[in-house]
């Protein structure tokens, strides 16, 4: 008995240095990141905005690369929420420490609480239940796995069930299953997609608010446009956060969009990549006579009209 229970405690203890590992990694690498972001704006003040955005696209994709690299030497991996959080928390330090100063107090204010609750989500979305299907449930009894591209479906016999699909990242049944999210560390299902659509909008509204306020902060400071020597380290880290931030922007907007097309027409990320995999959304047209084939086409069995269909996500969802 008491060896088992050393067991576990050794367990524990590996894990929790695992993470620690993991987040000191995440920690490391943000740091390199931001920081060579700002040799963008510190030897291309003049340039426009569009050649500081895709040199910053190429900073991003070396310092990745050799991030990545360097973690397999390593052999510790960084975690993406620890990512996620860390690069909120360095933009929100380079708002309080530098921008701060050139921006009205009401603003200021403002823009500090979407960041607490931006970062309270975080939080929150990192422990939610995305509709869990628990082993020996009534429900998970009724499931029968089908395999395919790493996610697993069930039969149509309860209304309940419908849309339950397994996720091997999770390796459990999530009832809604959208996707796994790296980003949240997490499934998005029945259970979290609402709040995880308020936190993708929660992200753009904040990135968007930075972005403006370090405009302002630059214009203000003669930043934007300035020469090489003009450029200090402060100003760098403003512009270059601006450029990422934009850059959050910019990919976050496509993919809010594709899940509010997702919403209105109560379909799945999960459900339109692997279609040919669920039965129900595959419409089989017989061949013509002489043709020695079939064609399956898209169906979407759910879709019942925008406002229905919005109206079923709020109620489903919420």
């Amino acid at each position: 008995m008491q060896q088992i229970q050393d067991q576990r405690k050794k367990k524990v203890l590996v894990s929790c240095f695992k993470q620690i590992g993991r987040c000191t990694v995440s920690c490391i690498l943000v740091l390199l990141t931001q920081f060579a972001l700002t040799l963008v704006p510190h030897f291309f003040p003049a340039s426009s905005l569009l050649v500081q955005l895709t040199l910053s696209v190429v900073v991003l994709v070396f310092v990745l690369g050799l991030g990545r690299w360097c973690r397999r030497i390593v052999g510790v991996y960084a975690s993406a929420p620890a990512l996620v959080f860390f690069n909120l928390i360095f933009i929100w330090a380079v708002y309080i420490f530098i921008v701060r100063q050139a921006i009205p107090y009401f603003i200021s204010i403002v823009f500090n609480i979407e960041v607490t609750l931006l970062i309270l989500g975080v939080c929150s979305i990192l422990s939610s239940d995305p509709g869990l299907v628990t082993h020996g449930s009534s429900d998970a009894n009724k499931l029968i796995e089908t395999k395919a591209f790493g996610v697993e479906a069930h039969n149509e016999g309860s209304a309940l069930l419908k849309r339950v699909r397994y996720c091997k990242s999770c390796k459990a049944y999530i009832k809604g299953f959208d996707h796994h999210c790296p980003a949240f560390g997490n499934c998005i299902g029945q259970n979290n997609y609402v709040l995880f659509m308020i936190l993708l909008a929660g992200f753009l509204t904040t990135e968007a608010s930075y972005i403006v306020c370090s405009s302002q902060f630059s214009r203000g400071s003669q930043i934007l446009g300035g020469t090489w020597f003009e450029t200090d380290l402060a100003g760098s880290l403003v512009v270059s956060t601006m450029l990422f931030s934009l850059l959050q922007v910019i990919w976050q907007g496509v993919f809010f969009t594709w899940h509010l097309y997702c919403i209105c027409f109560n379909i799945r990320t999960d459900e339109w990549i692997n279609w040919k995999k669920y039965p129900e959304f595959q419409f089989v047209i017989q061949s013509q006579p002489g043709e020695s084939f079939t064609r399956v086409m898209f169906k979407n069995p759910y879709d019942n009209g925008y406002l229905q269909n919005v109206k079923e996500f709020l109620s489903v969802n919420g």
